[in-house]
């Protein structure tokens, strides 16, 4: 890991990829972005590279950031398992978990973890059990409560779990030992979640089916970053950025640490890629 270079400084080599995440890294705390940080990702787009987003938000908290960045793009959605199209705002690629894997994968995190409510998220829709607590990225939409039944029979994009007092980083510690060998168990934030998507599925495993598609490769790549779910982007990506807000084990896995996603961290490096007026540093959007 080492400190950014001066602003002064300007790199070798330009980008062909821009990949970042948004909640953290982007996102500002306060859920804003930063017209500055728009200005910075339409130079990526003046010049021709590409930049995708890569989130563990669902496709249906896509339209504040499609609002704020334009109809351009690809976005990387639950952590991978699901491709949104920013221009068309619809999902073109799904990786869920198969309800035989669902189902073991529930029986297996109940046993470990009692007292976890669960719940499915799709792409627009999300399908709790009668402990599963909404959470505030919750808050644009209804919870439903199908039963047991109706709950693991059908292919899940994500699988979400939120305990009533244990830390993220407690509940990946007490699930990964016993998921790792059906599915990927990580975490994107604070909130007390722990999260599951298909095997061999992540933000990085979308990332390289993307890049491929285009002649790209991983030395082309530079990638930002903040939270766990992000180590594996990352650690693909030939250049990565962690924001000085980042979790200390994405600091200490990535190349780089930038200013914080309060301080326009990303924006920062982008515009020394790709150089040009700085613009307006005001504040835009409201991801919520």
């Amino acid at each position: 890991m080492t400190d950014p270079p001066p602003p002064s400084a300007q790199p070798a080599l330009r980008p062909r990829l821009v990949a970042t995440d948004l909640d953290g890294t982007v996102v500002r705390g306060d859920g804003t972005i930063s017209a500055r940080t728009v200005e910075a990702f339409a130079r990526i787009r003046d010049t021709g590279a590409e930049f995708v987003f890569a989130t563990g938000r669902p496709p249906r908290l896509m339209g504040p950031i499609t609002d704020a960045f334009g109809p351009f793009g690809t976005a990387i959605c639950s952590n991978g398992a699901l491709v949104y199209d920013m221009g068309t705002r619809s999902v073109v690629a799904e990786h869920a978990i198969d309800p035989r894997t669902l189902a073991e994968t529930v029986r297996r995190l109940r046993a470990a973890i009692p007292e976890i409510g669960l719940a499915v998220e799709h792409a627009t829709e999300l399908h709790g059990d009668d402990r599963y607590e909404a959470g505030a990225w919750d808050a644009d939409i209804t919870v439903r409560r199908p039963g047991e039944s109706g709950l693991w029979n059908r292919p899940a994009p994500k699988l979400v779990g939120r305990h009533p007092h244990l830390s993220a980083d407690e509940l990946l510690a007490r699930a990964a030992p016993e998921l790792g060998d059906l599915v990927t168990v990580y975490h994107s934030n604070g909130e007390r979640l722990v999260e599951a998507i298909a095997a061999g599925v992540s933000k990085a495993h979308a990332l390289r089916h993307f890049a491929a598609d285009r002649g790209i490769t991983a030395a082309e790549v530079i990638a930002f970053g903040d939270m766990p779910n992000d180590l594996p982007m990352l650690a693909w990506a030939g250049t990565s950025y962690a924001v000085a807000n980042a979790h200390p084990s994405v600091l200490d896995a990535v190349t780089h640490v930038t200013l914080s996603n309060d301080e326009d961290g990303v924006a920062e490096v982008i515009e020394r890629h790709f150089p040009g007026d700085t613009g307006d540093t005001g504040v835009v959007g409201d991801p919520g």
